[in-house]
């Protein structure tokens, strides 16, 4: 098992949404708006309103999915998320010893 984690522009979101949910056996996905930059570039802010103000907003997506989905969703998401131009966004797969759906038959289980 893996989480796919992606930073992705959010006028992408909805089209990825849509491909994603096609997907079958698509296990879902947590949604959070962000902030932030990427590499340094040629441009250095010159002032502190301008140093507070130098982020973009950013979509970060979060998968938990079977390792033989990964690959897919993974493809799928670079397929949405890239326009060509910098700040597109990043993907990256983190794997995930255990992970437990939260409901009614949790509780009294066994913790370990």
């Amino acid at each position: 098992m893996k989480e796919i984690r992606a930073i992705i522009r959010p006028n992408k979101l909805p089209k990825l949404r849509t491909v994603l949910r096609e997907m079958p056996g698509f296990p879902g996905m947590t949604v959070s708006k962000v902030e932030g930059f990427g590499a340094p570039s040629e441009h250095t802010p010159h002032n502190i309103k301008e140093e507070l103000t130098d982020y973009s907003a950013k979509v970060r997506i979060e998968i938990v999915a079977p390792d033989e989905k990964v690959d897919d969703i993974v493809r799928r998401i670079i397929s949405i998320a890239c326009t060509g131009q910098t700040g597109d966004g990043l993907v990256w797969v983190v794997p995930i010893d255990r992970a437990v759906f939260i409901n009614k038959t949790t509780i009294g289980s066994p913790q370990g």
